[in-house]
């Protein structure tokens, strides 16, 4: 009988280069989904305690799905501000927004940008 005595084979250290491949992808990931830059915001007053200081015409926009109406009367989107200048005095006059029918936020927001473009920059939002 003879007995084979061979030395055990050295225990292999686990390599760190996956592990550090699989963080370095995720980084990668993160950085590319992440997004970058200024959040873009809106200047909207609060439509409690606006009633003090009102002055002139009504300006009340109910915002529909698929139409805008000023004081009640349907009006195109990009006429809008046209259809304001005669309410207005200057474009600090308040200007109440109102979603009505399921608007959706985009397109309050279409109108509150469309709005802003033209100078009013005293728009209510009220429910």
């Amino acid at each position: 009988m003879s007995l084979n005595l061979c030395p055990p084979a050295p225990r292999r250290k686990p390599s760190l280069t996956p592990m550090i491949d699989v963080v370095f992808l995720l980084l990668v990931f993160f950085m590319l989904a992440s997004r970058f830059g200024q959040d873009v915001t809106l200047p909207v007053a609060g439509g409690g305690g606006a009633g003090a200081d009102w002055s002139g015409p009504p300006r009340l926009v109910d915002i529909h799905p698929g139409a805008v109406a000023l004081n009640g009367v349907q009006t195109a989107l990009p006429d809008l501000p046209a259809a304001l200048a005669p309410l207005t005095d200057s474009p600090a006059d308040p200007v109440v927004l109102r979603p009505r029918d399921g608007a959706d936020l985009q397109r309050v927001i279409a109108v509150m940008e469309a709005l802003s473009e033209a100078g009013h920059d005293r728009l209510i939002l009220v429910e």
